[in-house]
């Protein structure tokens, strides 16, 4: 028994120690209702680690509220949207602070709206090699040619389109690089549309969130503030 305490108190000791040490690289920061420290800006003034983002409505548009982690002042891995009622409207991912692979959207009621796919551009290297079709007489003959890509994230892979009352897939467009494709693989200016008759369930990520969830506040914070100000 006694070595079971000790093992207690010395898991207690370092924990303590490991968020009085989070706490003391943050110029500020707040406090969730768990006790975890949220939205450190530290002293360099970069955003680090959990943070929590409240936009109100403006001009006609819904707020809503997303959370994230934060890694030298832009967003990093997966990241969260919300209705301001709490409903999971989003689940985004990030690289390099911009959108990278899969990102779904769904209806306050959890059905699904769509996915996107993306591709972030690394900043130190934005370039890549795609397939080019440029003989408009034959779609089949292709070369190899590298590009540099000038945005910081391209639409990159197949999306999605739901109809949100029956579940199903009302359209797909497939892109290469911010390039809309056709059924060849060359550029398009027109949609390739697929309907799907299998109906698609609400997510299992947002079933259980709503049952996790139900009734709840999201966020209770106090505000804490060491040095650098």
């Amino acid at each position: 028994m006694p070595i079971i305490r000790m093992k207690t108190i010395s898991f207690l000791v370092v924990s303590l120690l490991i968020g009085w040490g989070a706490k003391a690289q943050c110029a500020t920061y707040i406090i969730g209702e768990k006790g975890d420290t949220l939205n450190c800006v530290d002293q360099k003034k970069h955003k680090q680690g959990p943070w929590v983002i409240h936009i109100d409505p403006l001009r006609g548009e819904p707020g809503y509220e997303e959370e994230g982690l934060y890694k030298d002042d832009v967003k990093d891995g997966k990241w969260r949207k919300y209705t301001l009622q709490g409903d999971l409207v989003g689940v985004e991912n990030y690289r390099w602070g911009s959108m990278d692979g899969l990102q779904e959207y769904f209806t306050a009621s959890g059905n699904r709206l769509r996915e996107e796919s993306w591709m972030a551009v690394d900043p130190q290297n934005p370039y890549d090699t795609v397939t080019v079709y440029d003989d408009p007489h034959n779609p089949f003959v292709s070369h190899r040619k590298v590009v540099k890509l000038e945005a910081s994230t391209v639409k990159h892979g197949t999306w999605s389109y739901y109809d949100p009352s029956t579940g199903t897939v009302a359209k797909t467009e497939r892109y290469v690089l911010d390039k809309l494709q056709d059924d060849f693989g060359a550029s398009s200016h027109g949609a390739k549309s697929i309907v799907d008759t299998s109906l698609n369930t609400v997510p299992k990520e947002v079933q259980d969130y709503n049952k996790k969830n139900a009734g709840k506040k999201k966020y209770n914070v106090r505000t804490g503030e060491t040095g650098g100000q």
